[in-house]
C-alpha cells in the first residue's frame, strides 16, 4: 500500500554523486524524492513538491533564476525552496531569488536532514 502522506522532495544538481547522496539520505527518512539534473523539470512536474533542494550552478541553467520563478509560480501556498552552493555569495543570491535558506557546499548528512524536517513539517500535521 502506497503511503499518501509521504513528503515530496525534488532535489536538482548537475553532479551526480551529490543528487545519489541527497536522494540516499532524504529516501532513507521516509520521504519520496525527485531528482534532476538540471532544474528545469520542476515547472512541469505535475503537482508542486513539498520543498526543493535547488543547486545555483548547474550546467546551463541558473538555480537562483529558477528559484525565483517557482516562488512567483506559489506565491500563495509558501512551498519552501533550500538553495544549495559552494558560492561565496550563497545568502544574498538566496534572498534575491527568494529562497527559505540556503545550504552551504560542502554539507552534511543532518544539515539536510534538519532543513527537511524543517520545512516539511511546518504547519502540515
Amino acid at each position: 500500500m502506497i503511503e499518501m502522506n509521504r513528503k515530496k522532495i525534488y532535489v536538482a544538481d548537475d553532479d551526480a554523486n551529490i543528487l545519489e547522496l541527497m536522494q540516499l539520505i532524504l529516501e532513507s527518512r521516509g520521504y519520496e524524492v525527485i531528482t534532476s539534473a538540471d532544474g528545469r523539470s520542476l515547472s512541469r512536474l505535475p503537482d508542486p513538491p513539498d520543498m526543493v533542494f535547488l543547486d545555483i550552478g548547474m550546467s546551463g541553467t541558473d538555480g537562483g533564476e529558477i528559484c525565483y520563478h517557482y516562488k512567483q509560480q506559489h506565491v500563495d501556498e509558501g512551498r519552501p525552496v533550500v538553495l544549495v552552493s559552494a558560492n561565496t555569495n550563497l545568502r544574498e543570491i538566496g534572498e534575491r531569488c527568494g529562497a527559505d535558506a540556503v545550504l552551504a557546499k560542502p554539507f552534511d548528512i543532518k544539515s539536510v536532514v534538519e532543513l527537511a524536517r524543517r520545512f516539511t513539517e511546518k504547519g502540515k500535521n
